[in-house]
Order: C-alpha cells, then structure tokens, then sequence
C-alpha cells in the first residue's frame, strides 16, 4: 500500500507544515524542532517517494501537491526548502485558501540559470541526472556538499545531512531523477506575481545554488514579500544557524497572525 509519511508533533496553536528538499526526507528537520515546537504544531512530512514514503513512484510537481493535499491541515503555515519550496508555492497557488502563508527556505521559483538569471547551470542539473545511474551514492553526496559549501561549519553541515539520508531507504533512482527534473524544468516567476498568500523568504548568503544575487530580482518582482539573508550560511541555513532561522519563523507567524 502506498503511504505518505506525515508526522504530527509540538505544543503550538499554529499548524506549519515543513517539506524537505531533494534526496532528503523530514528528518532533516530534527535540530529545529525543539525550538520551534512550543509555537507550532509541526507537521513532518516525508514528500512522496522520499524516506519513509518511498513506495511512491517518481511524480510531477503538481502530482507531489495532490498527493500532500489530502493530509494537509484545513489551514497552515507552509515551509518549504529547496525543492521543497517549489511544492509549498505551488499548494499556495492551487489551493490559496489552505495556506495561511508561505516561507520559502534556499529555494527559487526558477532555479535553472538562464539570461540574467541566477541558478544552477543547465548542464550541472543535467549532469547529475546522469551521473545518478552510474553512481547513485557518490552523485547524493556530491549535491549535499555543494550545499553546505564555504559555511564555517560546511563539514559537520554535510555529516548531518549525509546522516539524514542514510537514517532512512534511499529513494528510487527514477524518484530522484523526477526531483531533478522538476528543478531543471519548473518556472514559478510569471505565476508568482499572482501570489495572495504571504510569503517570506530566506536566503544564506553563501548558497551555491540559490545565488543571493536572486535577491533584488524577487524584491523587485515580489514587493508584499519579505527576504531575510542569512550571513554565513549556505544551502541549509537551518542546520548552520538553527536559532536565527528558527526565530525568523515565530517572528513571521506573529506578523501575519496579528
């Protein structure tokens, strides 16, 4: 039987819903959830095919969003990073009336780089589709380095995420395959001008994949959202710097709450 894997915990009043990003499962979560857990009631949710619900097969963007749909509380905050974050905006887009606010976490809604456009190359998401059959361990490794790049913490940061994965089934090939493809192909920037929900957005300032220079363009193109750059950080702000991210969180939720 296909399952999804949602974990409910914490004492808040206030549902938030935290989606990890590719290769990776709610695991990733665990360091941020002992201050966070007196604000929120915290939803882990493991995206389809990922750690614990790995019996599903590889999925759209879209078809991830319909299948988390269903679990999803009446109305909640929802955090995604990454690839994670594609899902979040795009549960915000569909179903708006389900999303009391969005944080987005070192994502984009275009991470593929193109004209004065900052992203991950074209040919470095092509590569790692194809380096994924060859050798499906070392290509998982070398994208969670490239995530913690120049962080004073960087190797302790890539431990703890090689940790994560490890910690559960590794995802099917076509599954991560599918995740990549998603990254390379998605482009939420038209779709998001249309955006009702708020939305905050934080940044690390040495992310290799979402480059800072991101910033100013969706300051632009986003006036109503609010951006936050985390200095020191890359890729994975909330395992460098669990206490300034996790405060971000409360302080956005007591925004829109009042």
């Amino acid at each position: 039987m296909t399952q999804l894997y949602w974990e409910t915990t914490g004492a808040g009043d206030r549902d938030l819903v935290m989606l990890h990003g590719w290769g990776l499962n709610a695991e990733v979560w665990r360091s941020t959830l002992a201050r966070l857990s007196p604000h929120f009631r915290l939803h882990l949710v493991d995206l389809p095919g990922y750690g614990r619900s790995h019996s599903f097969p590889a999925m759209s963007l879209d078809e991830m969003v319909a299948t988390l749909l269903p679990h999803a509380p009446a109305k909640a905050l929802w955090l995604g990073w990454s690839l994670g974050g594609l899902a979040a905006s795009k549960m915000a887009l569909r179903h708006p009336e389900r999303v009391s606010g969005v944080i987005g976490v070192a994502t984009s809604p275009c991470f593929t780089a193109g004209e004065a456009w900052p992203g991950i190359k074209p040919e470095t998401l092509s590569g790692f589709q194809r380096q994924l059959s060859e050798d499906f361990q070392r290509t998982v490794e070398r994208f969670l380095a490239l995530q913690t790049l120049g962080t004073e913490t960087a190797r302790q940061d890539a431990r703890m995420l090689k940790n994560v994965v490890l910690s559960q089934q590794a995802p099917d090939v076509n599954v991560l395959n599918g995740g990549l493809e998603i990254l390379r192909t998605t482009d939420l920037r038209e779709a998001m001008l249309a955006f009702t929900v708020p939305l905050l957005r934080i940044y690390g300032a040495l992310d290799g994949l979402v480059p800072r220079r991101i910033v100013p363009l969706l300051d632009q193109a986003w006036p109503d959202s609010e951006a936050v750059i985390i200095d020191k950080a890359a890729h994975a702000p909330f395992i460098s710097h669990p206490e300034i991210f996790c405060q971000q969180l409360i302080d956005f939720d007591l925004k829109i709450s009042h």
